[in-house]
């Protein structure tokens, strides 16, 4: 009986100590797995910030030239010398445009475009994978 139970020993002892070391490379292949998911995700990052300047740029150019152009073309062609009211018309119109574009350039940047699934996902299977790995070395001892 001495014998069975320094069996059983042994085989609870090396369940714990093949727990442990997969645990450990578990944990090294999750740190590899966020860190090249946390790569990919700051290039999502980064093209949306480029979008939404992109498109700052592009607005303040498009003020330049339109809030000089449209108004003179409204103010003498259409509204008889009010300047005023052509310049509010173009300024909704810009406002418009610089709104949807920065919807847009967020969206890159949202909450669910940078939730690291990959990692998620494997975190999760690993630690099924330790529940059924301690549940069947626990009764097979």
């Amino acid at each position: 009986m001495t014998v069975v139970r320094g069996d059983s020993k042994r085989r609870f002892g090396g369940l714990l100590k093949d727990a442990a070391q997969a645990t450990t490379q578990l944990v090294r292949q999750e740190g590899r797995l966020t860190l090249l998911e946390s790569r990919r995700l700051a290039g999502r990052v980064a093209v949306g910030t480029g979008m939404i300047a992109l498109g700052g740029v592009l607005l303040l150019l498009g003020v330049i030239v339109l809030v000089t152009g449209v108004i003179l073309l409204l103010g003498n062609e259409w509204l008889r010398g009010n300047y005023w009211l052509a310049a509010l018309m173009v300024t909704v119109v810009l406002g418009i445009i610089a709104a949807a574009l920065a919807i847009w350039g967020k969206s890159f940047i949202s909450s669910e475009r940078l939730e690291p699934d990959e990692t998620l996902a494997t975190l999760r299977e690993d630690r099924e994978w330790l529940k059924r790995r301690l549940t069947s070395g626990a009764i097979s001892s």
